[in-house]
C-alpha cells in the first residue's frame, strides 16, 4: 500500500511528443522529446515502446508522464521522466492519454 502523502509526491503531467528517434544502443527503445508546456523546457525520455508503436504513431501524441522522476541513464542516453502505459500481459501496451485537449504541463490529480 502507498499512502496518499507518498502518491502526492508524484508530479504526473500531460505532454506532447515532439520528436521520436530510435535509441542508438537498443532495439526496443525510442528516445522521445516531449513538450511539458510554457513553464518547462522540452525533456528527453527513453521509452520501451518500439515494439508497439511506430515513430509516426507517437509523433504529436499527447501522453501522460511522471515529470519528477530522478533522471536515469538508459543504455547510454539520459531519460528525464517516464511515460505511463498499461500492460495486461496479453495485448500490446497502451499509452495513457487524455480524452480531450488540455494544455501541456497540466497536472494529473
Amino acid at each position: 500500500m502507498v499512502s496518499f502523502a507518498e502518491w502526492e509526491k508524484l508530479d504526473i503531467r500531460v505532454a506532447t511528443i515532439k520528436a521520436v528517434t530510435q535509441h542508438p544502443n537498443a532495439d526496443k527503445l525510442y528516445v522521445l522529446r516531449v513538450d511539458l508546456g510554457e513553464q518547462e523546457d522540452e525533456r528527453e525520455l527513453v521509452a520501451g515502446v518500439r515494439e508497439h508503436y511506430t515513430e509516426d504513431e507517437l509523433l504529436g501524441k499527447k501522453i501522460v508522464m511522471i515529470a519528477n522522476l530522478e533522471p536515469r541513464e538508459v543504455r547510454g542516453v539520459m531519460s528525464e521522466g517516464m511515460i505511463l502505459a498499461a500492460d495486461d500481459g496479453t495485448n500490446p501496451i497502451a499509452l495513457l492519454s487524455i480524452d480531450r485537449d488540455v494544455d501541456n504541463g497540466a497536472k494529473v490529480k
